[in-house]
C-alpha cells in the first residue's frame, strides 16, 4: 500500500518546499529541523494503522476510556541522512526501541555503483512492528538491503517504509523486492523520474550533506 502525503493540502508542502529551495538550504539547522517536522508527521499518519487496545485512565472526577497503542514499533534508519528524520519519529513513538544500518554507495565506473551495508545495530524485530525510515529512496537499493540485514533480528508482523521524497521507479522496485503480507510505502512526495546518476529529480540534492556538512 503506497502512501503519497504530498496528494493533500497540508503544512507538511510547506516544510517540503522549504527543504527543496535551493536559497533555504544554505540554512542547515532548518534543513534539519524540516526533517524532523515531516517526521513527525509521517510518524502521525502511520499512527492511524498501528495495533490499539483501550484502557481506563483514572482522572481527578472520574474514569475515561482511552485507545492508546498497544506497542511500540521498532523505528529503524539508515545513517547518516535519516538521523533528523529518525528523530521525528521518536518525538511521537517516544517509548520505542530503535535500529540503525550503515549503507551507502560505493560507485564504480561510470555511473554505475552497489551499496554497502557494513554495519546492523537492532533489537529483536520479531513479530513487531517495524517502521524503516530513510530521507530519499531514490533506486530503493539502500532500503531492500537494509530491511533484508534486519530480517537476522527476526520477522515483523507489519512493515512500514518510509521517506520524505520517493522517485517512482524506487517505489516500483521496493513493491517487487520486499515480500510482506502487511506493508506499506509512505512518502512526504514521489518524484518521477532519477538522473543518470541516480538521484531523484526534481528531489533536493543530497540529504546527508544538507544537514551535516559535505563529506570528502
Amino acid at each position: 500500500m503506497i502512501h503519497n502525503l504530498g496528494t493533500y493540502n497540508s503544512v507538511l508542502n510547506q516544510f517540503i518546499s522549504e527543504m527543496r529551495d535551493i536559497n533555504i538550504q544554505k540554512d542547515p539547522m532548518r534543513f534539519r529541523n524540516n526533517m524532523i517536522r515531516v517526521g513527525e508527521i509521517i510518524a502521525y499518519e502511520i499512527s492511524k494503522f498501528l495495533p490499539y487496545k483501550t484502557i481506563n485512565v483514572v482522572t481527578p472526577l472520574d474514569i475515561a476510556e482511552s485507545n492508546i497503542l498497544a506497542e511500540q514499533p521498532v523505528l529503524a534508519t539508515i545513517l547518516r541522512a535519516g538521523i533528523p528524520f529518525h528523530h521525528g519519529f521518536l518525538n511521537f513513538f517516544d517509548k520505542s526501541s530503535c535500529a540503525f544500518v550503515t549503507a551507502y554507495r560505493n560507485h564504480l565506473q561510470g555511473n554505475d555503483f552497489n551499496i554497502n551495508v557494513e554495519y546492523v545495530s537492532s533489537p529483536s524485530i520479531q513479530n513487531k512492528v517495524l517502521i524503516l525510515c530513510d530521507p530519499m529512496l531514490a533506486t530503493g537499493n539502500s532500503i531492500i538491503l537494509s530491511y533484508k540485514k534486519l530480517l537476522s533480528h527476526g520477522m515483523p508482523k507489519q512493515l512500514h517504509i518510509a521517506s520524505i521524497i520517493a522517485s517512482s521507479p524506487g517505489i516500483d522496485d521496493v513493491a517487487k523486492n520486499i515480500d510482506h503480507p502487511d506493508f506499506h510505502i509512505w512518502a512526504a512526495a514521489i518524484d518521477n523520474k532519477l538522473d543518470e546518476n541516480y538521484y531523484i529529480v526534481p528531489g533536493l540534492g543530497d540529504a546527508g550533506d544538507l544537514a551535516f556538512g559535505k563529506k570528502e
